[in-house]
């Protein structure tokens, strides 16, 4: 017997749970990383695993489409389509302990998957999440944000949210290249952007993305080890308005969703993190609902480009 979507207990899409450190196999695993002291503006993202939990049981696979296709199947798994290892158990204010669990976790989860799924926290958790990654040869990162992260130093911080790749890229020999689409706004940091194109990064402001995609994604070779990381502040606010740092003329749902497609079908995807969800500043919960969907999309494209 089922329950609707509102009943039981809820882990992501109702897949087992499972201790990241255990004797399992899957082909996707969830970890939470409830984390938003690194913020600079307002908080909440914290609240994000639990809610996409939540919000993810109005989408359990398969799908099937107005073409009667069926998405996201299991049927053809050796593994267990799905398995959630639960959120990285984190100190509340001790952020160089939470950096080193966050890793460990990250290694363990990898490790015993295929793609890696974490749910967010603010955007500095990809910073302890990629150092996880640092035995994949030429690993690039596929960024989507309406800000660059690239910040050395914000009000005498290192690790914030705005300075996750500016540390990765000093800590990871193998992290080749960054490309970063969606980019807008008024607060940028001349500093960053000087140092994210002096070390070769790819900036792409919102703009181009829609006029010029195509061209973009061909500018990387296909075949590449991309790690794909979605700050949900680079969806449009009037789409997705539960993040701390919202930016007008953002991503459609719909772009979004065809620039990731494009990614998963010329690359391969080694892990994906989605960020910076607020849950509590959007009442209406379709924050949540939207982000749930778009993880569980890109995953149902992953199988589909395995296919």
């Amino acid at each position: 017997m089922t329950h609707l979507p509102y009943g039981g207990i809820a882990s992501f899409v109702r897949a087992p749970l499972v201790d990241p450190d255990g004797d399992w196999r899957a082909t996707f695993a969830v970890l939470g990383i409830p984390f938003d002291i690194a913020l600079g503006f307002r908080p909440g993202a914290r609240f994000a695993p639990r809610a996409l939990r939540e919000a993810s049981l109005r989408y359990v696979p398969p799908f099937t489409g107005l073409d009667g296709r069926a998405r996201l199947d299991a049927s053809s798994q050796t593994d267990p389509l799905f398995v959630d290892a639960g959120d990285v158990v984190l100190p509340s204010l001790e952020p160089e302990l939470a950096r080193e669990r966050i890793t460990q976790a990250a290694r363990a989860v990898r490790a015993r998957c295929r793609v890696p799924v974490f749910l967010g926290g603010d955007h500095s958790v990809s910073y302890p999440l990629l150092l996880a990654f640092h035995d994949v040869p030429d690993l690039h990162v596929i960024q989507l944000d309406a800000h660059l992260d690239y910040t050395d130093v914000r009000n005498d911080t290192r690790y914030s949210n705005s300075s996750p790749f500016r540390r990765a890229t000093e800590a990871l020999p193998n992290l080749k290249h960054i490309t970063t689409f969606g980019l807008r706004g008024l607060r940028f940091d001349p500093e960053a952007v000087a140092a994210a194109r002096a070390r070769g990064h790819t900036l792409v402001p919102m703009e181009q993305v829609e006029t010029d995609l195509d061209r973009l994604l061909s500018a990387l070779p296909p075949g590449q080890n991309v790690y794909l990381s979605v700050d949900v502040d680079a969806l449009d606010p009037a789409v997705l308005p539960g993040t701390s740092s919202p930016e007008p003329d953002g991503f459609s749902y719909r772009l979004a969703l065809q620039l990731i497609a494009s990614v998963v079908r010329r690359h391969r995807l080694v892990g994906l993190d989605v960020v910076e969800l607020a849950p509590t500043l959007d009442p209406s919960g379709r924050s949540e609902l939207i982000a749930a969907r778009l993880i569980l999309e890109t995953l149902a494209e992953v199988q589909d480009a395995w296919s």
